[in-house]
């Protein structure tokens, strides 16, 4: 795992492009995409939790999944496209380690059925990851 710490969330603002990038980076998989829909937002917007920031962050993604814009949508497609397979052990952000720590544990059985569900939805929806989201 990374060494990465987040900063406190008031410092954000006055970091660097390259930290906000980095912030980015730990929470989402890391995409220069990403990074130019979002590092701005990370400069000229204050945000009370990273929780906070990532709902802000989820608006600017579903403002891209609305627009009747080709571009938009594929700008989208970019992004989400770095989210690891469900399963796969080469990951890159902090959270996904996580995350594909969790699901790693069911054996080679639970791999296999995560190759096949993972190819499945990739035959149904080309170019786009399976995204799993675990409430905690």
């Amino acid at each position: 795992m990374s060494d990465f710490e987040l900063p406190p969330i008031e410092s954000v603002p006055t970091l660097s492009t390259t930290e906000r990038a980095a912030i980015l980076d730990s929470l989402f998989e890391p995409c220069t995409s990403l990074h130019t829909l979002s590092v701005e937002l990370l400069h000229t917007e204050t945000f009370e939790s990273y929780d906070d920031m990532i709902a802000s962050i989820g608006v600017q993604l579903q403002y891209l999944a609305e627009s009747p814009s080709t571009s938009d949508t594929e700008w989208l497609d970019t992004i989400l496209a770095v989210h690891p397979r469900l399963g796969e052990k080469k990951v890159e952000s902090v959270q996904s380690q996580a995350e594909q720590a969790q699901l790693n544990t069911g054996g080679e059985a639970a791999a296999i059925l995560l190759q096949r569900l993972n190819e499945e939805y990739e035959k149904t929806f080309p170019g786009l990851r399976y995204v799993y989201e675990r409430n905690f």
